[in-house]
């Protein structure tokens, strides 16, 4: 841990609400998973999605963004907001006590400081493109990387509900608004966005009907161009068409599989 940077948290704590915060589910896709960013703080053996507490002068938007920024190293990134999360015990934990806090800072922490309080959180999700992100740990942190999300490590809090929760809407809004451009390269075959579709919903679909609805909605072009895989096998490349990409994030479309 950065002791300036420790100290610096301590001396502007008064910039930050209290007992609300912001986690953010950071998704990635890569190797045909689906895999969320986590971080683990120092010392302590179970882990955290990229959360954060909210400045005084800003949104909670302007927080999950500045979170999600920090530990990706990406600006402007697709951020929905799903849920949020208040159990009045949620925010305790037998690794997170101002003893702990005390050791790993060096900076004396009481037990009834403001962090150790009851925090009602705000969950969003984020979806990015794997490939790009320069995984970066918090000041707290020993490490930031990805988790398939099927295979998540022991969990702090509640967080591993956040993360259930962030997938269960995730599948929910897949259904009504074009998703995948996020978390796909600027060029992709039709199987590579089937495959990212069933990997989301955790399903097989068809592959003629899934084409079909996809191209119908407008959101993707057919390239001309290909992508070589294989003999005999080089399949047509597609991008997303933002402008109709964006409409679609806006009204919806009819993406029921």
């Amino acid at each position: 841990m950065d002791q300036a940077e420790a100290e610096d948290f301590f001396k502007n704590s008064n910039q930050f609400l209290h007992n609300v915060a912001v986690d953010n589910v950071i998704l990635g896709y890569h190797d045909k998973e689906l895999k969320v960013l986590l971080q683990q703080p120092v010392v302590f053996e179970k882990w955290t999605v990229s959360g954060g507490y909210i400045k005084k002068t800003e949104s909670i938007e302007e927080a999950a963004d500045r979170i999600a920024f920090s530990r990706t190293g990406l600006k402007n990134l697709f951020l929905q907001q799903f849920r949020s999360f208040g159990s009045p015990d949620r925010s305790k934990d037998v690794e997170k006590n101002a003893k702990t806090m005390s050791r790993l800072s060096g900076i004396e922490t009481p037990p009834d400081y403001w962090i150790f309080d009851r925090f009602v959180s705000i969950g969003f999700y984020t979806l990015t493109e794997f490939s790009m992100v320069q995984a970066t740990k918090g000041v707290f942190d020993s490490e930031c990387r990805w988790w398939p999300v099927n295979d998540l490590p022991p969990m702090m809090f509640d967080h591993q509900l956040i993360v259930a929760e962030a997938l269960k809407s995730l599948r929910l809004h897949i259904a009504h608004f074009p998703i995948g451009y996020e978390l796909l390269p600027e060029k992709f075959t039709l199987p590579e966005i089937h495959s990212l579709y069933e990997t989301i919903l955790g399903k097989s679909l068809d592959d003629r009907n899934f084409a079909k609805r996809l191209m119908a909605t407008g959101i993707i072009i057919k390239l001309n161009e290909t992508k070589k895989i294989g003999a005999h096998r080089s399949p047509f490349l597609y991008k997303f068409d933002k402008e109709k990409y964006e409409e679609g994030l806006r009204s919806g479309v009819a993406l029921a599989f």
